[in-house]
């Protein structure tokens, strides 16, 4: 007949002082984890920010080389081929918050089209550097 030996009283598991210190260690850990992880998520919708205004403004310059003028609207480039599709500002989560400035020097009067010459963030939020999206 086999019996299965009961622990003696050391050998009972963990005490409860020793659950406390690893919660409380583990509770550190995410403390620490936790601002990190947000600023690297915050870091890579900065990085997708500034590629897509690079992408955008090259498409700007790209029509202008082609046609002579920029384009009187960013849905302009997507009907000419330029891009595929106006991309989502990451920041503020849609593509109609695009902020345009439109080419001081052309000359509306004169017969030129006014067009947009430059494209910034429509977010008023304040980047991890300081500066604003809008200013980008």
């Amino acid at each position: 007949m086999s019996r299965t030996r009961r622990p003696a009283a050391g050998e009972a598991g963990f005490s409860l002082l020793e659950l406390i210190i690893v919660m409380a260690v583990l509770g550190i850990l995410v403390a620490f984890a936790i601002p990190a992880y947000q600023d690297a998520t915050l870091r890579a919708k900065e990085a997708v920010l500034k590629e897509d205004l690079q992408r955008l403004r090259e498409s700007l310059e790209q029509h202008l080389v082609d046609k002579g003028v920029y384009p009187e609207a960013l849905e302009d480039l997507v009907d000419l081929g330029y891009l595929r599709q106006i991309p989502v500002d990451p920041i503020t989560r849609s593509f109609d918050t695009w902020e345009i400035e439109i080419a001081p020097w052309m000359m509306v009067d004169q017969g030129q089209p006014a067009g947009i010459w430059n494209v910034f963030s429509g977010s008023e939020e304040q980047a991890l550097d300081g500066s604003f999206y809008r200013e980008w």
